[in-house]
């Protein structure tokens, strides 16, 4: 019985941890970068996307293929940014709890 009182305050500590880190992930914000820098974007942790930065050398009429890749790319590398700090987070928020691998919380 004292495993499973123990148990149940790891998991309400574990649900007052996601709600602090669901409001932290609403401030983060991660930059990607292509093209060397030439493109920039910034996203929240949330994918959502805050600005888009790109250098003027590549408005070039007829090459926008290249611009349209370089966006892409960037967002990607911001979004790849982003999910590896919520799962480094959640693994800090878990810690302790005997979760199945592979189960996703978020």
């Amino acid at each position: 019985m004292r495993d499973m009182m123990g148990l149940m305050k790891q998991a309400q500590d574990m649900q007052k941890k996601m709600a602090e880190m669901q409001a932290q992930l609403d401030t983060l914000e991660f930059e990607g970068s292509a093209g060397g820098g030439l493109v920039k974007v910034v996203m929240t942790a949330k994918n959502v996307l805050k600005s888009v930065k790109i250098d003027p050398s590549l408005m070039v009429q007829g090459e926008e293929e290249i611009l349209e890749d370089l966006v892409i790319s960037a967002c990607n590398d911001a979004r790849n940014k982003a999910e590896r700090s919520v799962q480094e987070r959640m693994a800090e928020v878990t810690r302790g709890l005997p979760i199945p691998p592979g189960m996703k919380l978020f």
